[in-house]
């Protein structure tokens, strides 16, 4: 049996090389017994999964597990995106929720992400304990199941559905009425995955106009990752830009806790510059105060935001998990990564793009703006930022180089200084005029990420290649 490990965002790998039903049963009794010793057992545990092969399958099978361990499931009776088991594990205070999805990688993955009662994901030290008893009971019958119709007999299993409660908390965030008073029709792609049903439904409940594209199942995906990436979403761009009469393009990722935006005109509009439109937006025209918070890779427009407003922005290692913990603290009003991560204050603290994606369709509606619109106001009042991410593959002599070059950093890149560097998460070197680039290693692959961001468009392309550079020289 294979080794298994959390990432970032949970624990993804392989169907059937290393994510099988045996690891699946090993995983969940180490979950059991983690719960157990932590005195949670009793709480419940919600279980759900995304769109992809077999996610049912394994979710009913950590049920039969968890029924032997004595602890009971609260299944969720369809395919659900991930921020409405957040939402419903803090609603029902269970002990945890085990979540089968592998987000937005390609068809080929599963993966398991599980959230304590707190409602985020699980911090590294509750990941690195389920791994330990995991990985410590790996080819042995450690567990028993119960079917699960004598673990329903016994309350020990129940079906769910956790949407009307989820949409009744979006009705208290959102102003649909605005939405609806502008008219707009909005173009609806939940990618073949898991929001089906969920940002169209909620928007046409509100008597929105709605068009939807891969809106059916689909484990495929059409043959692309689950990614609301400009990349993966050319249909839906090119849809936008022939039809003149749709105002916005709302996408979600497979699991529906990305989002991915498209202007009026067709433009694919970068997480980095929606999460600063969307942190302004929240304090000049809703009237909310607060800080915001953001990955080590994230732009720092927000901290422009943050500056005009007189507010701070807090730092944190790339994973989800470290703003979540700020959202469940009350430390924050938003919180948001590069990777198309966001969610708000009185809100779960894990990622949803259902509740980005209506965020950005009230804006849009109440400022009577385009997004290029916004931007443009915005960056006359905080100044213009522009960033780009590249991967950058590594010979096995330069990756044994990188521990090195990164311990002991050049006093300049070119001709910037290098002012401070920052190692939250990776290397993050900060530069004389305001720049920056973060080098972060891959966990999985021969791979440097380069991150950049520089105030003037022109330079951008020039910071890229000295960063190149820097690594392959």
């Amino acid at each position: 049996m294979s080794y298994i490990k959390f990432g970032t965002s949970g624990w993804r790998a392989i169907l059937c090389e290393d994510f099988t039903i045996d690891n699946v049963r090993v995983l969940t009794q180490a979950i059991a017994d983690y719960l157990r010793e932590e005195g949670l057992a009793d709480d419940g545990v919600v279980i759900g999964y995304d769109a992809r092969f077999m996610g049912g399958d394994f979710a009913r099978e950590t049920a039969r597990v968890l029924a032997g361990a004595g602890v009971k499931s609260f299944f969720c009776q369809r395919d659900t995106p991930t921020p409405v088991i957040a939402h419903e594990l803090l609603r029902r205070k269970g002990a945890g929720a085990i979540n089968f999805t592998a987000s937005h990688n390609p068809y080929n993955y599963n993966g398991v992400k599980f959230s304590p009662a707190w409602g985020g994901p699980a911090l590294p030290e509750t990941t690195n304990d389920i791994e330990k008893r995991a990985n410590a009971m790996q080819g042995e019958i450690v567990f028993k199941d119960i079917d699960l119709h004598s673990a329903a007999e016994q309350g020990l299993y129940e079906e769910i559905d956790p949407r009307e409660a989820y949409f009744a908390t979006l009705k208290q965030l959102i102003d649909f009425d605005s939405i609806v008073a502008s008219g707009m029709t909005l173009a609806i792609n939940p990618l073949y995955g898991s929001g089906r049903g969920y940002l169209d439904t909620v928007l046409e409940d509100a008597g929105v106009k709605v068009f939807k594209i891969n809106d059916t199942v689909d484990p495929y995906f059409g043959g692309k990752p689950p990614e609301p990436a400009a990349e993966y979403i050319e249909d839906f761009i090119a849809m936008i830009k022939a039809d003149s009469s749709i105002g916005l393009g709302l996408a979600t990722d497979g699991d529906a806790d990305r989002f991915g935006i498209i202007d009026s005109d067709g433009a694919y509009i970068e997480p980095n510059y929606i999460l600063a439109l969307l942190f302004d937006y929240m304090i000049r025209r809703k009237g909310l105060k607060g800080d915001a918070a953001r990955s080590v890779a994230t732009s720092h427009l927000i901290d422009a935001v943050a500056a005009y407003h007189g507010v701070k922005v807090l730092e944190t290692p790339v994973g989800f998990k470290f703003i979540g913990e700020y959202i469940s603290e009350n430390k924050i009003l938003i919180g948001g990564e590069e990777s198309a991560g966001l969610t708000i204050k009185g809100h779960v603290p894990e990622k949803d793009g259902i509740l980005a994606c209506l965020l950005v369709a009230e804006m849009v509606a109440v400022e009577n703006k385009t997004l290029r619109e916004l931007l443009t106001d915005l960056y006359s009042r905080v100044g213009e930022f522009y960033t780009k991410r590249i991967n950058i593959k590594l010979s096995s002599q330069l990756e044994a180089a990188l521990p090195d070059k990164f311990a002991n950093p050049p006093e300049k890149i070119g001709t910037y200084n290098i002012t401070e560097v920052i190692r939250i998460d990776g290397n993050k070197f900060m530069l004389d005029d305001g720049s920056w680039m973060l080098f972060r290693k891959s966990g999985t692959e021969p791979v440097v990420r380069l991150y950049a961001e520089t105030k003037k468009q022109e330079a951008l392309e020039k910071l890229i290649e000295l960063g190149k550079a820097f690594i392959l020289s």
